[in-house]
C-alpha cells in the first residue's frame, strides 16, 4: 500500500568556474525544486524452503530506508498455514533490521533483502517471522557545472555512482555568463550554440564516475565566431546498474 510522505526540498545547485581562475567563482543555491516522495510498504515472510527476499525498486530515483522490521507484532501477517504457537509471540523485534536494511539500501535503484535469521539474527526463537519495510523513492539530485571557453569542466560522481549526462551546451545564451575581462563585442551574440553539444559529452560520460570535458572549439566546432563561449553541463550521479 501506498503511504503518504511530506514535501521533499532539494536545492539545485549550479557550479562555475571562471576563465580567469578556473576555480569557482560562483556558487548559486536558493533555487529549489520541490517533489514530492512516493512511499510504499513491503512485507514478506519467511519460508522454510529458501528466504523470499523482498525486492525495492525506484525507477529513476533513490531508496531511502525509513524503517524496517524483522520479527512479529501482530498474529496475522503471514499466518497462513502456520501453528498457533508460532505466532503468539507479537513482542518479537530485531533490534538492528533498519540499520542493516539502510545500509544494504540507501542510495540505490534496486534493493533486495532477504527474510532470514542469517541476515538479522534470531530475535525470537520459534516463533515465524516476517520482515516490513518502509521506504521512499527520492528523485536523483541534478548537478549544474560549467567552464568557461579554454577552461576544463570536471564530472564527478561517488564511488558506486556513475554520470549520466542531462543536457549540455556550448556557445552564448545570454551575456553575463563568462563576460569577466572580455570585450563588449565578444559577448553579444546570444543566439550561440553548438548542435553536437549534448551527444558529445553524452558519449565521452556517461556511464563514467568522472569525466573532464575541455570546453573549446577543437572539441565541438566553433559554432559563432568572434564570440567568447561557455560550456554548460546538466548531470546526474545514478547507481552502477544490475549487472555491470
Amino acid at each position: 500500500r501506498l503511504l503518504s510522505c511530506p514535501c521533499c526540498t532539494l536545492p539545485v545547485v549550479f557550479t562555475f568556474f571562471h576563465a580567469s581562475s578556473n576555480k569557482c567563482a560562483a556558487l548559486f543555491s536558493g533555487r529549489y525544486a520541490h517533489v514530492f516522495r512516493q512511499c510504499a510498504l513491503r512485507t514478506v515472510c519467511t519460508i522454510t524452503t529458501g528466504p523470499d527476499p523482498v525486492r525495492l525498486s525506484g525507477l529513476g530515483q533513490v531508496l531511502h530506508i525509513d524503517s524496517a522490521d524483522y520479527g512479529r507484532s501482530d498474529r496475522t501477517t503471514c499466518s497462513q498455514g502456520r501453528p498457533s504457537e508460532q505466532l503468539q509471540n507479537v513482542n518479537c523485534a530485531s533490534s538492528t533490521a533498519t540499520d542493516l536494511v539502510a545500509e544494504m539500501c540507501d542510495g540505490k535503484s534496486h534493493c533486495s533483502v532477504e527474510a532470514s535469521n542469517s541476515v538479522f539474527g534470531d530475535p525470537c526463537f520459534g516463533t515465524y517471522k516476517y520482515l516490513q519495510v518502509s521506504y521512499c523513492c527520492k528523485p536523483i539530485p541534478i548537478v549544474r557545472t560549467g567552464a568557461c571557453e579554454g577552461h576544463t569542466a570536471d564530472l564527478s560522481c561517488d564511488s558506486g555512482k556513475v554520470i549520466r549526462i542531462h543536457r549540455a551546451d556550448y556557445g552564448r545564451s545570454d551575456r553575463t555568463i563568462c563576460s569577466q575581462g572580455r570585450p563588449s563585442q565578444q559577448v553579444q551574440n546570444v543566439n550561440c550554440a553548438a548542435s553536437t553539444a549534448n551527444d558529445h559529452v553524452a558519449q565521452m560520460c556517461n556511464g563514467k564516475s568522472l569525466c573532464s570535458v575541455s570546453a573549446s572549439n577543437s572539441v565541438f566546432g566553433d559554432p559563432c565566431g568572434g564570440t567568447y563561449k561557455y560550456l554548460l553541463v546538466s548531470y546526474s550521479c545514478e547507481p552502477i546498474p544490475f549487472g555491470e
